[in-house]
């Protein structure tokens, strides 16, 4: 099987793949393609000389690991593959590769007691947020690395059809509107019809609820989280709050507490399925509590619960750029100083920023002043885009404005 190389990740582990003084950790929504960048990896070790019997593997997922649920039983699985390999070749290091940990819980102990060991690199996958946030992991701070995977962004979607030998359209254009009906899962390619994408996307969420959230929370009341999650999936990019969301659903005949919503919203962001987007501060250069944004982790989450696949350009867009800068490896925010706001503020590290406007078109006049002013009401020096699907360029003040298709289908940066 070929593998499609994920370059924007893979050269951020490269530095990593033969350190034995770090776990490893992917995490990322459930399908979004940890285990081929996985594989990936040990394609890139082996054609660096490391033979495949230093490589050992372990898809706790899979059927054949599916009763390794505990640490003791865990542990008894890799050292008798350990000692298969070592019987094959004698090696004194070996690669770890343990794809979904989470599913044995109080993992952390062990995977230290092998990192101690200082002849194993490890690398572990996990599909939520729960990965991270055991009291253990805690105390490993500072002794792993954590990678956060999405799905395909546009370049890689385009890089990803040629490798399947599937047909890419010149049409920048056409192909970006089919990618933002798609979504970015790569399974999501090998199907020809709408028909069999729309399938796999309901078994994603399927698996996500079963695997990620009812195996790991309890939740009372079943049909109220799957009416809160379908709000949330059907409101994404706009501004809310819990005030807000609860207004909402109260005017749909739900009733349900603060405590609970705000619940229920954790259980998705853990999941990997949600993303909140808070606002930043620009002249404290701090973020600002209160109202903020829910981006979804694939656009396809939104489509598979909706019968109409007509694109909202205006939260489509935002939330595509929103991924799009996550997985580039930008902090993202949205922006405020004074009573001006953009849509986003990107940066990498602590000093480096660039603002960005997303719209669908400055065609008219009324939408070009509203998107470029408040850009021109900065004078800090750093990158200003104002980003749109298919328009006549026309930059001004010094402000970039760049069509999306193009600029990410080339993979560019914004800073």
């Amino acid at each position: 099987m070929r593998i499609y190389p994920r370059e924007t990740y893979l050269k951020r582990i490269r530095g990593f793949y033969h350190d034995a003084g770090l776990i490893k950790v992917l995490t990322g929504v459930r399908r979004c393609g940890k285990s081929c960048l996985i594989l990936s990896i040990q394609e890139e070790l082996i054609k660096q000389g490391i033979s495949p019997a230093q490589i050992i593997t372990l898809n706790l997922d899979s059927k054949e690991y599916q009763k390794v649920t505990d640490p003791d039983t865990l542990e008894k699985t890799l050292d008798a593959l350990i000692a298969e390999a070592k019987q094959k070749e004698n090696h004194d290091f070996f690669y770890l590769f343990i794809d979904e940990i989470q599913n044995v819980p109080g993992y952390e102990k062990l995977i230290n007691a092998y990192r101690e060991e200082g002849c194993y690199s490890i690398f572990v996958t996990g599909s939520n947020s729960y990965l991270l946030s055991g009291e253990l992991m805690t105390k490993l701070t500072g002794r792993y690395i954590d990678f956060d995977v999405y799905p395909l962004t546009f370049d890689e979607y385009l890089g990803m059809k040629k490798s399947l030998g599937k047909p890419v359209s010149g049409d920048l254009t056409l192909e970006f509107d089919h990618y933002l009906r798609e979504g970015g899962f790569p399974k999501m390619l090998e199907y020809d019809n709408d028909v069999d994408k729309r399938s796999y996307m309901e078994s994603i969420v399927s698996e996500i609820l079963e695997k990620d959230i009812k195996s790991r929370v309890k939740i009372k009341n079943q049909s109220v989280f799957r009416s809160v999650m379908r709000y949330l999936f059907n409101n994404f990019g706009a501004t809310t709050n819990l005030t807000h969301i609860l207004s909402d659903l109260h005017r749909e005949g739900m009733d349900i507490k603060r405590e609970t919503l705000n619940r229920y919203i954790q259980i998705l962001l853990d999941a990997k399925v949600l993303h909140r987007c808070e606002r930043f501060d620009m002249k404290s250069r701090r973020p600002l509590r209160g109202e903020e944004k829910y981006y979804l982790s694939d656009l396809s989450f939104f489509y598979v619960g909706n019968t109409d696949n007509r694109i909202q350009y205006g939260p489509v867009l935002e939330n595509v750029v929103y991924l799009y800068s996550k997985a580039k490896g930008y902090q993202i925010s949205v922006g405020k100083w004074g009573s001006f706001e953009c849509d986003f503020i990107v940066r990498k590290g602590n000093f480096s920023y660039a603002y960005l406007q997303v719209a669908l078109t400055i065609a008219d006049r009324d939408t070009e002043e509203r998107e470029y002013r408040p850009l021109e009401k900065l004078h800090d020096g750093y990158p200003k885009y104002v980003l749109t699907r298919s328009d006549l360029i026309q930059e001004r003040n010094g402000i970039h404005h760049v069509n999306l298709p193009y600029f990410m289908g080339e993979g560019k940066e914004f800073v």
